[in-house]
């Protein structure tokens, strides 16, 4: 699972991108108990969720109008410039070129080939997000049209090895597809932070491949209760997989994806 070493390829950051902050964070400190600290008066409204005083999160305004509410998923990179050469080289699309956060770090978005955002930090003085796992973003999932395609992007602009998994077939008997391990390299499966999993156009929420964060919960039921009384979508209800734990996919009140897990092994 993920760990918070951030080695280049790793996740070491998740925002949010809201139309109303002040009601995402009242949403998710319900949730999760994250409690929302402004980055400062010259922060444009952006600012971090913590847990226990440790940065779990973070959360922003929209830039654009035409924007839609999302969590965003940043992976590790130990030069941002040469990271967004290899994306273009690769045939992903720049849609920010790598900024500088004063001395926190730097950054840089990107859209892979089948349309995922996703971004990277370089990290300056702030490596990255403190927490990871318990009550914390534990793990990234791709979900693409493409996963041939997006496997081949990915380990080249990553490095990350990837294997595949094949996956049991469905209830009407047909075929069970297959779901990607993506790790960091050399890590193995104990070096895993994510999966990608091919899906039809119109088995993904908004027609658009796109990265979904998973928070760490004890207790995945209760979370999707709290979420839809709160006015959140449930999208898949909580539901065990072998091996894995219990997950349920949700959609937030202003309609940003994510999903939350309880890992098995807290299950026991």
């Amino acid at each position: 699972m993920l760990t918070n070493d951030y080695v280049p390829g790793a996740p070491n950051w998740v925002d949010l991108g809201s139309r109303d902050t002040a009601t995402a964070a009242a949403f998710y400190r319900a949730l999760f108990g994250w409690e929302f600290r402004s980055a400062g008066p010259d922060s444009g409204g952006y600012g971090m969720f913590q847990l226990a005083g440790q940065t779990v999160a973070a959360l922003g305004p929209l830039l654009e109008e035409t924007a839609r509410p999302a969590w965003s998923v940043y992976f590790a990179s130990d030069d941002a410039d040469a990271t967004t050469k290899t994306v273009e080289q690769a045939g992903g699309t720049v849609r920010f070129p790598p900024m500088d956060v004063a001395d926190q770090g730097r950054l840089a978005g990107y859209t892979d080939p089948d349309g995922a955002e996703f971004a990277i930090w370089q990290p300056g003085t702030n490596r990255g997000l403190d927490r990871v796992g318990a009550g914390a973003l534990c793990w990234t999932e791709l979900y693409t049209t493409d996963a041939a395609r997006a496997k081949r992007f990915y380990t080249t602009v990553f490095g990350w090895d990837i294997e595949d998994i094949p996956l049991p077939a469905g209830p009407d008997g047909g075929p069970g597809g297959t779901y990607t391990v993506i790790s960091r390299a050399g890590g193995g499966q104990e070096g895993s932070h994510g999966g990608i999993m091919q899906l039809g156009r119109d088995m993904l929420p908004e027609g658009t491949s796109y990265w979904q964060p998973y928070f760490a919960s004890s207790d995945v039921d209760a979370a999707v209760a709290k979420a839809a009384e709160r006015g959140a979508g449930v999208l898949m209800p909580g539901t065990d997989l072998e091996g894995v734990g219990r997950i349920a996919l949700l959609r937030d009140p202003e309609g940003a994806f994510f999903a939350v897990l309880t890992p098995e092994e807290s299950m026991a």
